[in-house]
């Protein structure tokens, strides 16, 4: 299905989705600068974005007379203002559902990794340290006996809850509201959460009112033989305060799949012997990243066919025509 006009595509990005969109409709592959120096009628003939995680700006919007929709590759939508989009009247839309379970997956290798430093141990063994310097130390930390609180139990933290379920450990949850779904204790603030926990996984989206919720008095909390897991977005965490943390003992490990001004990892968190980091790569296998790039396009196809997105994002799913 032809679009009533171009569609933008981001230069960067998934080169897979990229190249099947260039396919399907007219496309102008360009970053959010270079449309801000097209002329006039260049910008007027865009109907549609795909943006591939580029920012999506008022400026980037107002600038273009004639948008209709976003489509954004990823659940989390923070590079986009949609508000500004729903007062101009434009859809946006997100990938959502199809990556759940590879970030849930990834959340618990994390947590595995971070409790029992499983790739240090690698690490020990490839060095011939096994055989020079004997068995890998006794991990001071483990899964057993722990209490989880998950910070946003949403589509994936519920994913991240049910597979914990099977390690037999108890499961606390802070959400905006109570979910009426599920058995696991609520609490109705963060820090409350903290208190009841020694594990926090963050899946909480990066807005304004979640940067740097997990500060010092929150990682406080969790006590000295805390550990924090973040797979949601690096903005939640304050940064400075959790290196301290885990350099002062307050908390004993963490594992972070995101962090503040990727691909820029703080140098304290680097050297910190107690963090297991990865690369933001919680939903970076083929095939789920392949499922991501494909709503991306139904999402698009659905919208220039004169129906609805297949999913809206919350601030614009009410937008009709």
């Amino acid at each position: 299905m032809a679009s009533r006009g171009k569609v933008l595509v981001s230069r960067r990005g998934h080169s897979w989705t990229r190249e099947r969109l260039t396919e399907r409709f007219d496309c102008v592959i360009a970053e959010p600068d270079d449309v801000l120096a097209m002329d006039e009628d260049a910008r007027a003939a865009i109907t549609g974005f795909a943006t591939l995680m580029s920012p999506v700006t008022p400026a980037l919007i107002d600038a273009l007379p004639n948008l209709e929709i976003i489509a954004s590759f990823g659940v989390g939508y923070d590079h986009v203002d949609a508000a500004h989009a729903a007062e101009r009247g434009v859809m946006v839309a997100h990938t959502p559902d199809v990556l759940d379970d590879e970030v849930a997956d990834t959340a618990i290798g994390l947590l595995l990794n971070t409790l029992r430093e499983l790739p240090r141990a690698e690490a020990w063994l490839r060095a011939g340290k096994w055989q020079s310097d004997g068995a890998y130390r006794l991990t001071p930390l483990t899964l057993r006996g722990r209490t989880v609180g998950i910070f946003g139990l949403g589509r994936i933290g519920l994913a991240i809850a049910r597979r914990l379920e099977g390690f037999g450990v108890a499961i606390h949850y802070h959400n905006r509201s109570q979910r009426a779904d599920v058995a696991y204790p609520y609490h109705a603030t963060l820090a409350d959460l903290a208190e009841a926990c020694d594990t926090l996984v963050s899946v909480a989206p990066g807005t304004a009112e979640t940067r740097h919720a997990i500060d010092a008095a929150i990682l406080e909390k969790l006590g000295t033989d805390g550990v924090l897991i973040n797979v949601g977005r690096g903005s939640v965490v304050d940064e400075t305060a959790l290196a301290g943390a885990l350099t002062a003992g307050a908390i004993a490990a963490a594992g972070l799949d995101v962090f503040e001004d990727e691909p820029n990892v703080p140098q304290a968190l680097l050297g910190a012997p107690n963090t297991c980091l990865l690369p933001h790569v919680a939903s970076a296998s083929v095939a789920t990243r392949q499922a991501m790039g494909q709503l991306v396009i139904d999402n698009l196809a659905a919208w220039f066919a004169g129906d609805a997105p297949l999913t809206p994002v919350p601030e614009t799913a009410g937008l009709t025509r």
